[in-house]
């Protein structure tokens, strides 16, 4: 049996509402826009037709990819999380070299948004810090180049750890 994948609370709230919203709005609408279509007779060169059968591909894939990542999935609430060292669920302050700070939470795969402040877990700079604490150099191996990062803040939820 697989190993379930961490998620964090609100990830998995974010994920379910699209996939409810796909499921029971978006996805109605499209197969009615595809049946009014249809209903005008030649199908080969409709366009509305021919656009909402694509469109009903995409809602169809992403709805298959929203179920893959919801199913079998193990919720990490970062309030409760302990400890010293960096895990999943954590927000880190790092440090790279020149002296740019940024602040990221390592979060499941399918939830990471880097333009607000969150990475997957399996990404190259969440498998470098996860593990280590604060004061840690680490060396964090990117399609783009070795950086090196030093930790300067841990955080669990709002509260800081050192």
């Amino acid at each position: 049996m697989a190993a379930k994948k961490p998620m964090t609370l609100s990830g998995f709230r974010t994920l379910q509402k699209e996939h409810e919203a796909l499921t029971k709005v978006e996805r109605p609408v499209v197969l009615q826009r595809i049946a009014d279509a249809a209903a005008e007779g030649d199908r080969s060169e409709n366009a509305e037709y021919i656009y909402g059968r694509k469109r009903l591909r995409e809602l169809d894939k992403r709805l298959a990819y929203l179920s893959t990542l919801l199913g079998d999935v193990e919720i990490v609430d970062p309030t409760t999380l302990s400890g010293a060292k960096v895990c999943f669920g954590a927000t880190v302050v790092i440090e790279e070299g020149g002296g740019k700070k940024n602040r990221w939470q390592i979060v499941g795969e399918g939830e990471s948004d880097t333009a607000l402040g969150s990475i997957s877990c399996r990404s190259p700079m969440a498998r470098a810090l996860l593990g280590k604490g604060v004061g840690d150099v680490v060396v964090v191996e990117r399609p783009a180049g070795e950086i090196e990062i030093e930790i300067l803040e841990l955080w669990f939820a709002d509260r800081r750890v050192a």
